[in-house]
């Protein structure tokens, strides 16, 4: 069976911060793509996909399916997209290629490549290491989204200090303590800048988390989105002068970093395994794409952005143009 022409399928389990690596990297490909989010049926979503043996999608019914044509590029991120991706593989007799994203933890070789960030450990002549994260951000999607801001937001006084906040998950505790504590720290900011705050949650921190953010920080100016209506992360970043962002997730320091703008970790207590946290954090401390915070920003330092998205997508265009399917 022939791969479909000038298509891409982005294979994960619909978390927000897989599909918006996989996305990423599809947009940077610049193939038309479909996003498939996938549900492991029984017993597959309980088995390492190393265990599988040929011939099984593991899908549930409740899934998004995958049925030929197959496209000429699967990408998937996250473990319950690994089975089907290889499967995909398979299925098309090796016309479709297939590029994973993070450790599948398989043998790397059955895959054509993989995007793992440094702190996955891992190497080979079809890994592609990355600083950080692939992502969704670039320079003109970002001047775009902040073209787009409202009168009110453009008066919104200078310096502009992006916030990007994320929550408790098996590393790090953001509990209601954590997060009055975080406030109080961002209003001093912001009173000792004379600028504004762009608080952009996530998902992770829940409501009350953004309810005690709303109410410590409601005299300063700026605002705290509250996960209703338009997001407006791209647009907050592309108007920051600096940005400051909570280490527990990979993902949002990655895009930070990305900006080329001052960016600042914010360290949130441990409670679990952080080592893979840390050895990126101190990877991006090492190359001056971030800096801990210590109560201070220098709005003078301006960092190379990092670019792992656009090599990574280089290297899938080469695969693409040297494969059967390409001529």
């Amino acid at each position: 069976m022939q791969a479909a022409d000038t298509l891409c399928w982005v294979l994960t389990d619909g978390k927000a911060g897989m599909e918006a690596q996989a996305i990423g990297l599809a947009e940077a490909v610049g193939l038309p793509h479909e996003t498939k989010r996938l549900r492991g049926g029984l017993p597959w979503r309980f088995l390492p996909a190393a265990l599988w043996p040929p011939g099984v999608m593991g899908l549930s019914p409740r899934s998004d399916q995958l049925a030929a044509p197959w496209p000429r590029l699967v990408i998937s991120c996250g473990r319950h997209a690994v089975g089907p991706a290889l499967e995909v593989k398979r299925r098309s007799g090796g016309a479709t290629l297939a590029v994973h994203i993070q450790h599948p933890h398989v043998p790397l070789s059955r895959f054509d490549l993989v995007v793992a960030p440094a702190h996955d450990r891992i190497d080979g002549p079809n890994v592609e290491v990355t600083a950080g994260s692939v992502h969704r951000v670039t320079r003109e999607r970002l001047d775009r989204a902040a073209a787009a801001l409202a009168d009110k937001e453009r008066q919104w006084p200078k310096p502009r200090i992006a916030v990007l906040i994320g929550g408790s998950n098996g590393a790090y505790r953001l509990d209601e303590v954590e997060t009055a504590r975080l406030a109080a720290q961002l209003k001093e900011v912001a009173h000792k800048t004379r600028g504004s705050l762009l608080v952009s949650p996530s998902r992770r921190t829940g409501s009350e988390n953004v309810r005690i953010l709303k109410r410590a920080l409601s005299g300063t100016p700026g605002q705290v989105w509250d996960l209703q209506g338009p997001n407006p992360y791209f647009a907050w970043l592309g108007a920051a002068d600096a940005i400051l962002a909570t280490g527990d997730s990979v993902n949002m320091v990655s895009e930070a970093a990305s900006t080329g703008k001052p960016v600042y970790l914010l360290r949130l207590p441990a409670v679990g395994r952080v080592e893979k946290f840390r050895r990126f954090h101190q990877s991006m401390f090492d190359a001056d794409a971030v800096r801990p915070f210590e109560g201070k920003i220098d709005f003078t330092w301006a960092p190379s952005p990092l670019d792992d998205t656009r090599r990574a997508a280089e290297r899938v265009r080469a695969l693409l143009d040297a494969s059967p399917s390409s001529a």
